[in-house]
């Protein structure tokens, strides 16, 4: 049996695009299955702006999202200084850890 080897080196090529395309996925690269980030909502961004607004010691809710990486619930609180602070909290709004970014 004789192959083309053309199209052994098609075939070879287009199995490492595809597997490359798994890599990237399962990295959380621009091909990721993983959605968009989910923002908290309802009665539930209420608490959990609550809450770190108090670990900030004020300040104004810019971002939040479900199921962050680091914790259940993440809240961006914008201080008046321009800096900005993740608070992570658990599912019960319980502050679990904070991290301040202080910009350019």
């Amino acid at each position: 049996m004789r192959i083309n080897k053309k199209v052994a080196i098609v075939a070879g090529a287009a199995a490492v695009i595809a597997g490359g395309g798994g890599i990237a996925g399962a990295a959380g690269g621009p091909d990721s299955t993983e959605g968009p980030d989910v923002p908290i909502s309802g009665a539930a961004l209420q608490k959990a702006s609550d809450a770190a607004l108090a670990e900030t010691g004020g300040g104004r809710v810019s971002g939040s999202e479900v199921h962050d990486e680091d914790s259940y619930y993440e809240v961006e609180v914008t201080r008046d200084d321009g800096s900005q602070v993740d608070v992570q909290l658990d599912e019960n709004f319980a502050v679990v850890g904070s991290k301040t970014d202080s910009g350019g």
